[in-house]
């Protein structure tokens, strides 16, 4: 199968996820602003909670979840020392990284080897 035919049947079956606020685009998760989507490595994956607070989470904002949203399968709302609700996918919280300006930039993968892009 073509890759470009691949990589739309992908996205087609991922569809709009997380209540509209992440899709797949070119092998990552994005927001609906289509800005890259992170994990970070010392979250435990499936522990419902996020251990980016406060500073952290100035630079990696948390994809936020609205009570009314659905999660579709591999998403995930786990609840924020804050008591806001976040996405999680795989058991891993969701964020942003406030250096990347536009859509599809992924400054952020790697940063200290701890942040990866969320695929």
């Amino acid at each position: 199968m073509k890759t470009w035919m691949a990589v739309a049947l992908m996205a087609l079956s991922a569809g709009a996820l997380a209540g509209e606020a992440a899709s797949m685009r070119d092998g990552a998760l994005v927001d609906a602003q289509g800005m890259t989507l992170y994990v970070f490595d010392k979250d435990a994956a499936g522990s419902g909670r996020s251990v980016c607070n406060q500073a952290c989470a100035a630079l990696w904002p948390p994809l936020l979840a609205a009570a009314d949203d659905s999660a579709p399968a591999g998403f995930s709302r786990i609840r924020r020392d804050d008591g806001q609700a976040q996405w999680a996918y795989q058991g891993k919280p969701l964020y942003r990284f406030a250096k990347d300006g536009k859509p599809g930039e992924r400054a952020g993968d790697g940063f200290k080897e701890v942040w990866h892009v969320a695929r």
